[in-house]
């Protein structure tokens, strides 16, 4: 008898079940949207910090910021004079540690040894800066053309040539790019993870302190490096084994070779610059920083949540939106939706006195009228359901395959964390910023099975809310209204 009538009355009342069920099923698809929207912003985000980090990289522990001035230290370059007019040309370059400022390499096993981390490996990145190129002299013209010591106008008054010193000057060339050390034992952690091999191979775990080196396929293409070629570094020859490519943005470095074969190029022996982290969980990961922080002193710990702050252009201002106004918008549509939902619902009830008036004069009791009122704005709650869903994917799969390009600048942190996008010079000693880079990202709209769950349960609830007002109604009603409503 019930889902006769309920079938009944919902096929007598078409367009009123609709508007009902559009109100809900709009407010359901904006939430949807939003949802998905954020869920590709956060997904968005950690590309980002991936390529600062590295995949599987919780932390990073840095030595802490020394103050200004202190062990403030800058590049000097120095060049043989050169006599008899030898206008060869002359080379040298300066390798320098990140921000100058290390940490002993003891520190990565205290760290690995922190409740709650389940691995730690150090790196050491560095700046190298090679100046090259050429003095020319200048030579001196007599006035009048002749020679010193000639005849006419070859001499002033004081017995000294008159004339002046005209060409010479020197041209230098200054090229610099960034040498990342590896331990090559642990290559599953760290920078290079955020990269792919794709030419020749990656480094062995014998080659703790091999002459090899991979070097980064933007760079490679820019100097027209390969895999077999050799390029020096500070007098040093290393031999190319592997071409990589960053998964998204700018790679980590430029070159990568082995943590042994770093620290004797930068003479920083038994230091790194920076220990990436592998929390042994990630819902722990605030505790394990509160632990370093607490029991290795001079050291500054940054997270992914940290740098996430760190991150701002058009991907953090979207993010922001999506966060804030989009879900403020949400729960407005949706409160707005259940409020009409259930007023559409009561002044149905209104408008059926004289009906469930006569079926409590047949014998209804108020909770079956009630319970009859409820199911049918929990269908009505359901078929928004449905709307919203199908609205709602409708709306994510336009965003995913529209792709916006965000922007997304990458703020460097310094001497105080931020792994390898750290000041590792730029002229101003330790927690000097290097400049922002920028990444372009294209948004996608991601639909997971919780946000239907959710959509299923908001339909639900909307039915419900609905239902309760026009049940109220329904139960106030007594056999003499429906008489009333007699013509």
């Amino acid at each position: 008898m019930f889902f006769t009538y309920l079938r009944r009355e919902l096929r007598r009342r078409r367009k009123a079940a609709l508007v009902v069920a559009s109100g809900l099923g709009l407010g359901i698809a904006l939430v949807i949207i939003v949802s998905s929207v954020s869920s590709g912003m956060s997904k968005a985000q950690d590309k980002v910090l991936e390529s600062l980090y590295g995949l599987g990289t919780d932390m990073t522990v840095t030595k802490a910021a020394a103050a200004p001035g202190s062990g403030t230290e800058r590049p000097r370059f120095e060049f043989d004079a050169k006599e008899n007019g030898d206008d060869s040309t002359q080379s040298t370059d300066r390798v320098m540690v990140q921000g100058f400022q290390t940490l002993a390499a003891t520190t990565v096993d205290k760290v690995g040894g922190q409740d709650g981390v389940a691995d730690a490996v150090g790196g050491l990145s560095m700046t190298v800066m090679k100046v090259d190129g050429q003095f020319k002299r200048g030579e001196f013209k007599q006035e009048g053309g002749t020679s010193q010591g000639g005849g006419r106008g070859g001499f002033g008054g004081g017995g000294q040539p008159q004339g002046e010193v005209k060409g010479g000057g020197a041209s230098f060339d200054v090229n610099s790019y960034t040498v990342y050390g590896t331990d090559v034992t642990k290559q599953d952690l760290g920078p290079l993870t955020s990269s792919k091999i794709t030419s020749g191979r990656t480094f062995k775990s014998t080659e703790t302190n091999g002459k090899v080196a991979v070097v980064d396929a933007a760079y490679a293409k820019e100097k027209k490096l390969s895999v077999g070629k050799t390029l020096t570094v500070h007098g040093t020859k290393f031999t190319i084994v592997g071409v990589s490519a960053a998964d998204s943005g700018d790679a980590a470095a430029n070159l990568y070779i082995p943590l042994q074969q770093a620290q004797t190029l930068a003479d920083a022996k038994d230091k790194v610059t920076t220990v990436y982290v592998k929390a042994a969980d990630s819902q722990r990961i605030d505790g394990v920083k509160t632990a370093i922080q607490k029991n290795i002193t001079g050291t500054t710990v940054t997270t992914s949540a940290d740098l996430a702050d760190t991150v701002s252009g058009s991907l953090s201002t979207a993010s922001d939106l999506a966060s804030s106004v989009g879900k403020w918008l949400s729960i407005a549509v949706l409160i707005a939706a259940f409020l009409v939902a259930g007023l559409l619902t009561s002044s149905a009830v209104s408008r059926r006195v004289r009906e469930f008036g006569t079926l409590k004069a047949l014998g209804w009791k108020s909770g079956r009228v009630t319970r009859q009122v409820v199911g049918e704005a929990l269908v009505n709650g359901l078929m928004g359901g449905v709307l919203g869903i199908a609205v709602g994917l409708a709306g994510a799969y336009a965003v995913t395959a529209v792709s916006p390009t965000l922007t997304a600048q990458l703020g460097a942190s310094g001497g105080g964390g931020g792994g390898m996008r750290g000041g590792m010079m730029g002229g101003g000693g330790p927690g000097r910023q290097s400049a922002a880079k920028s990444l372009d990202i294209a948004l996608t709209a991601p639909v997971s099975l919780s946000i239907i769950l959710i959509a299923v349960a908001l339909a639900v609830a909307g039915g419900l809310i609905a239902g309760a007002f026009g049940g109220w109604r329904a139960s106030r009603l007594r056999p003499a209204d429906a008489l009333r409503r007699v013509e």
